[in-house]
Order: structure tokens, then sequence, then C-alpha cells
């Protein structure tokens, strides 16, 4: 794959009325303990049911390695940082001792501390977004961003860690203000992102407390699927564009977004084996090709009856019109149950050929 988002954790120190998914919250006590612990299980196991191949080819026909993006919640935090991230870090090199994926993670950034840009440098770690330049995140708000990047700016300097562009940064205060401070070709870098129009996704996606809260501004003519993140592509492994999501137990899905169904899980089965099982499916294969619209037409849906499928209500009482949501439809309705049952059949085969040996 040429990219790998996996969350690691639901466990963070915000909650954040903008957020995709309202199982990232703070949890404490025992309730942390219990929610760094689904992951903490299905680690390892995640691990080994990714490719042994960590790659991908570019436009040039040059080999690349898979990029491993790991995020939560926040995954600096006590009682997530020592006990969950970190271990993941040393389990990856171990995993892949000679021909490593590239790893980034995500940080909200206002935890973020030196050491822990020390600890992470020495575990493999080469990029370091810092995902809360937006309006939503509660300090961040108006000219407070600035200041921060700045003070994130001179706390990576001291490191040697240089500044790259996300892309599409219209203000020149959110580019790096010193060209002696940007990132050299090979060394660690950082980047600044955030919900909004010039640093990310303006529209928010139509989930969690974004959908809730009325935030979701995307219409039926923004597809997220067919943008970075979203499903196009996920079932071209080792070839441009391809991405997969995993959440902390190890659940994969064709997008960041989610839908409303896994197509397996990691804990359980290979990679290959699962994305081989659903790509004969014609819903899966319209997902591929970035065109939700199209995921019904073998079951009977037309264009039409799809786009009809794709309004609900939000949290606002909003009437809002997005393709995600008819996918969600869809996905109750039909994808879901056949998911399902491939993923049953799946099991069952791989369980009376262990019982053979």
């Amino acid at each position: 794959m040429q990219s790998l988002y996996w969350v690691l954790t639901w466990a963070c120190h915000r909650k954040c009325a903008h957020c995709y998914d309202d199982r990232f919250r703070p949890y404490v006590r025992a309730a942390l303990t219990d929610v760094v612990a689904k992951g903490q299980r299905a680690y390892e196991a995640v691990l080994a049911n990714l490719p042994d191949d960590m790659s991908w080819t570019d436009a040039a026909g040059v080999r690349q390695p898979t990029l491993i993006v790991l995020a939560g919640g926040e995954l600096l935090i006590d009682g997530v940082r020592d006990e969950l991230f970190y271990p993941v870090l040393d389990a990856i090199r171990r995993r892949w001792p000679d021909a490593p994926p590239r790893l980034s993670m995500q940080t909200t950034g206002d935890i973020l501390e030196p050491d822990h840009i020390d600890a992470m440098l020495a575990r493999g770690v080469t990029t370091i977004a810092i995902a809360s330049i937006d309006d939503y995140h509660v300090g961040m708000k108006g000219e407070r961003k600035f200041r921060f990047m700045d003070k994130i700016r001179t706390m990576m300097a001291a490191k040697g860690v240089g500044e790259v562009s996300l892309g599409g940064g219209k203000s020149e205060k959110l580019k790096s203000p010193d060209p002696a401070t940007r990132s050299r070709s090979g060394e660690p870098n950082f980047l600044f992102f955030g919900a909004q129009e010039d640093l990310w996704i303006g529209e928010l996606w139509p989930r969690g407390r974004a959908w809730a809260n009325g935030l979701s501004n995307a219409g039926y003519d923004t597809n997220f699927c067919a943008r970075w993140s979203g499903g196009k592509n996920f079932l071209k492994m080792h070839q441009p564009g391809s991405e997969i999501a995993i959440e902390p137990d190890g659940s994969v899905y064709p997008c960041c977004l989610k839908t409303k169904a896994p197509l397996g899980s990691l804990a359980e089965e290979r990679l290959v084996d699962i994305l081989d099982s659903v790509s004969g499916l014609p819903s899966i294969q319209a997902l591929n090709a970035g065109d939700p619209e199209g995921m019904g037409l073998e079951a009977g849906w037309s264009r039409e009856t799809f786009k009809t499928r794709s309004t609900a209500l939000d949290g606002k009482g909003r009437e809002v019109s997005n393709a995600c949501l008819g996918c969600d439809r869809f996905f109750e309705q039909h994808l879901g149950a056949e998911l399902k049952a491939l993923r049953a059949s799946r099991l069952e085969k791989r369980k009376a050929a262990q019982a053979a040996l």
C-alpha cells in the first residue's frame, strides 16, 4: 500500500466539536486502561497480517516505502504514550528490520515536549504532523494558532526537524517563514494541518460530532470518496493512491471516514486475503473507483435512487445531502450483510485449513 492510516486508540485529551468520531474523547482511570487495552491486544496481530513487502511503485516505476500514519486520539498523553504508542513503534521496527515503512504520527501538538520528539525520532518516526491548526481546537482560534505554530517551529528547530508544507496553503502565515528551517531531503520533518479550507478539509466529513453539531457543509457535489483518505484505489495494493484505514481493534476500512461496516479485521486475517475476498463485489469496485453513486447499481439502486438516499437531517435539523450518507444507507441495507457473510466464510475456511494440518 502507499499508505496505512492506523488509529491506535480512541483516547484523547480533547472532545472537539468537529471530530469525525465521537469515540475520540477523554477517558480516565479504569476507562482509559480499558480503551488503551483494545489497541494493546490487537497491534501484534495487525502487524503480522500486514504484507511482508511494505512498498509501492510510483508513477516513474520506482519502489517507495509504504507510509504508516499512526494517530489517535492523542498518542502522547499519559496512559497511551508509553503503554501503546512507543511499543507499537518498537514492534514495527522488529516486523520490518531490513526494509522498514516510513513512519508518520499525528498529534494536536499542545502537549508535545522535546523528550517526546527525541523518543519518536529514536524509534524511526520521520514525520510529525501537527493536526490542530484550525478554529475548532480550543486555544487555536484566530491569531492564536499562528503563535502556537511559532512555538512548535522553535521546538522542532532545536531538534533539527525541518518543516514541510502539506500543500494548498493559501495564507503566508501557514508556510515556514524561514527557508533555513525547511526540511531537507531525507531528514525528519514536521508539518501543520487542520480542518479549514487552506489546510486540509473545510467542509468536514458528515460524521461523528461534526454531524451531530451541524458543522458539515459538504454537499452532494463533494465527493470525499474520490479524494485522498477516501475509498478511491484502496484495492490497488503496491500502486499509487492505495490506502486503507485501521481501527484500534484491527478493523479495516476502505476510507478514513469509515464505512458503516468494516471489510474485515487484521486481528484475524491477512490484509491481502481480506482485499482479495471483497474485491469481487461490484459495490466495492465502485468505491475503489471513487464512484459511491454507482455502488448500488448491481443491487437495483439507480444513481437517482442513491442520490435520494443520500439526504438526512443533521444534529441541527438541517437537511444535508452527501454521498457518504448514501453509502451509509447502502451498507445498512445491503453491503454490511454481504461483508459479514464473506468474513464468516473466510474464517471458516481458515479454521478448516488449520485443522487439517
